[in-house]
């Protein structure tokens, strides 16, 4: 696929999924400026975007930016946990207001904010406040909220809680301890009760499959207050849970599944590796996201976590030259054949002849 064409069709999809999202954000008519707003910086950073490109500077409309490594979970698999970086050297929250402000200038659309539990530095919230026509997703385990919490979010639409979980109470306290899953039904009944906006982060597994994809799951989901769904395919960052990884005739299955829930239910459903075949596979290392870890590393994504420029020292502007992310958008066709998951860490012996040209973490 063209660059020209690419960059039309991932406009095109991030300005249809901000226009569907806001939609279902309208709880009341006072908001309806807040969201036009929100439209028309969408639009400006499209023109932004382009003008660098121009300028040889891929900016991708995605940014995903690890707050810390710390959480007050230990849950079975967990990607952050096995960087063993939790708590190292993190970036200051003065530094992260620098990036964010750095992103925003350069066109980037949407933020999302991860972790660890992001709400360890629940800073944050101060800072997303000054950028109302950004969306920050802010993916969360859900233990974490509090009054003072929820009323900032009340007062920052641009900012949307994705909680974590695994389907019911077994699965969810199975992987997350146990005591999480009611704990998250209290979240979302809290989040509910105070007319947020809020979604769900759902990591599909081969045990799960079944329960997380099944209409009454969902439906209950929605019911709660749920409005966006992410479904995320497991990536085995753990030696010894291969066996969590989806089997092939689930993840054919799984698409269809999704397909059919975006007709039943009046939600936003997200499939991840599963929706960036729309934009000829894999969106990372530029192409429509990028990764800055807690330490300030910038990374093609979160489960890659190579790097040959840290933020600490570099724009972000700068920073996005990076060689190593050019180089594997430049061989973007080696990402195309894959079984369906993450075509990175499918990839990943591939990779490694890439990243060991570089000066690397």
């Amino acid at each position: 696929m063209k660059q020209q064409e690419y960059t039309r069709i991932m406009n095109a999809s991030l300005r249809g999924l901000l226009t569907d999202a806001l939609k279902l954000a309208i709880i009341k008519p006072s908001l309806i400026n807040k969201i036009i707003r929100i439209l028309e910086r969408q639009k400006e950073a499209e023109i932004i975007r382009q003008e660098l490109l121009e300028e040889n500077i891929s900016v991708p409309p995605y940014m995903i930016l690890s707050l810390t490594g710390r959480c007050n979970l230990r849950c079975k698999g967990c990607y952050a946990m096995e960087r063993k970086s939790v708590g190292a050297d993190e970036m200051s929250m003065e530094r992260i207001r620098d990036i964010i402000g750095e992103a925003y200038g350069l066109g980037i659309s949407v933020c999302m904010l991860a972790g660890g539990e992001p709400l360890v530095r629940k800073e944050i919230l101060d800072i997303t406040a000054d950028y109302p026509d950004m969306i920050f997703p802010l993916f969360t385990n859900g233990t974490m909220l509090d009054d003072d919490i929820t009323i900032k979010f009340k007062n920052q639409r641009n900012v949307v809680p994705v909680i974590s979980m695994e389907g019911y109470v077994e699965d969810t306290d199975k992987r997350r301890g146990e005591g999480v899953y009611l704990k998250l039904a209290s979240a979302m009944t809290h989040l509910k009760k105070n007319g947020i906006f809020y979604g769900t982060s759902l990591t599909v597994t081969r045990s799960n499959f079944d329960t997380i994809t099944n209409d009454s799951f969902v439906r209950g989901l929605i019911q709660s207050g749920c409005k966006l769904f992410f479904f995320v395919d497991y990536v085995p960052v753990k030696e010894g849970t291969e066996n969590w990884v989806l089997l092939e005739e689930q993840r054919e299955k799984l698409m269809e599944i999704i397909k059919g829930l975006r007709i039943k239910f009046p939600g936003l459903f997200i499939a991840f590796p599963g929706d960036e075949e729309q934009f000829g596979g894999c969106m990372s290392a530029g192409r429509g996201f990028v990764h800055i870890s807690p330490q300030g590393d910038l990374e093609p994504c979160p489960f890659a976590p190579y790097s040959d420029v840290n933020l600490k020292s570099k724009s972000l502007k700068e920073a996005l030259k990076s060689s190593l992310l050019s180089e594997i958008r430049q061989n973007h066709s080696q990402l195309l054949e894959t079984a369906g998951g993450c075509a990175l860490w499918e990839k990943r012996e591939w990779l490694g002849t890439i990243v060991s040209k570089h000066i690397i973490k």
